[in-house]
């Protein structure tokens, strides 16, 4: 069996999955989504797969790159249509779709009653100032994010003194996704600022760690240190609420613990990396995921 891993940069997550797949006997086969077209040309519609003849039985989806909206629209379309073809895809395409979007995300977890940060999304200037004189009334320190995005890039904290970013700021592209910050408890001074990443796997916890940052930002691509973190019940159970919320086969759940002990889902990642996690777990990160994906098929 040929599978496509469709991905723009393998690397380090591209290279395990391959040695995984090798594990069980199966070739992975690295594939751009830019690469796929969509021929509409003959009697029945055909989505053309680089090193692939024929359609797969199922594709490992470890990227789906940026650009304008319509390819991203046009890469999401390729997996939509192969999934209407038959072909599984890992993760789901909808899911994917789901966790992408912020805003669709945190709608989800509230919906389905999973603890996350108060929210608000805005495309006004006035409304997201409006929303940010409240919060400075109440307290709140709010937190800007983009709407799309990973690993820490473009989020800050909301100032009161300072000015309101413009709408077609970088990483803000004409829509305020605000949030509360959640601030972490210190240990007789000790602790830094930290959250926490929980791998669940088709409705199970695997694996988690705590990231502790190097500033209030903790990533591990902004510079967040990893350690073992035991997984407690009631992070457990959080995170499983949360990729049921958005049903997902697996994701990177990111949780955080405020000073009074409750603790809020801050995102859901379908497509997670798992390096940092690998360097704290014993268990093959990779190879857990690709069993699972077998199971699909």
């Amino acid at each position: 069996m040929k599978i496509p891993i469709f991905t723009d940069d393998a690397g380090w997550h591209g290279a395990q999955l391959k040695e995984a797949f090798a594990q069980r006997g199966i070739e992975a086969v690295f594939v751009s989504l830019q690469a796929c077209v969509i021929d509409l040309s003959g009697d029945r519609p055909l989505i053309n797969i680089p090193h692939f003849d024929s359609l797969p039985k199922a594709v490992f989806v470890r990227g789906v790159s940026g650009g304008t909206l319509q390819q991203v629209i046009t890469r999401l379309n390729v997996l939509h249509m192969l999934a209407m073809q038959g072909v599984v895809i890992y993760n789901d395409v909808k899911a994917i779709e789901r966790t992408v979007d912020k805003a669709m995300t945190s709608f989800l977890l509230q919906l389905h009653g999973v603890s996350t940060p108060p929210t608000w999304v805005a495309e006004s200037r006035t409304h997201a100032e409006s929303i940010r004189q409240i919060a400075a009334q109440n307290n709140q320190t709010l937190v800007i994010k983009p709407l799309f995005g990973s690993q820490g890039l473009g989020v800050r904290k909301l100032q009161v003194h300072e000015p309101l970013p413009v709408p077609m700021q970088q990483f803000l592209d004409g829509v305020y996704y605000l949030q509360q910050l959640i601030e972490t408890p210190m240990i007789a001074g000790k602790d830094a600022p930290h959250d926490y990443r929980v791998f669940v796997i088709n409705g199970k916890v695997v694996a988690a760690m705590k990231r502790i940052g190097a500033s209030w930002v903790n990533n591990v691509a902004a510079g967040g240190r990893c350690e073992v973190a035991e997984q407690n019940k009631s992070m457990s159970e959080l995170a499983l609420k949360a990729a049921a919320a958005v049903a997902i086969d697996y994701c990177g759940v990111d949780i955080i613990q405020a000073v009074n002990g409750d603790y809020y889902v801050l995102e859901v990642n379908s497509i997670p990396a798992w390096k940092g996690l690998q360097s704290v777990t014993e268990l093959n990160m990779a190879q857990l995921l690709v069993d699972d994906f077998l199971t699909k098929i």
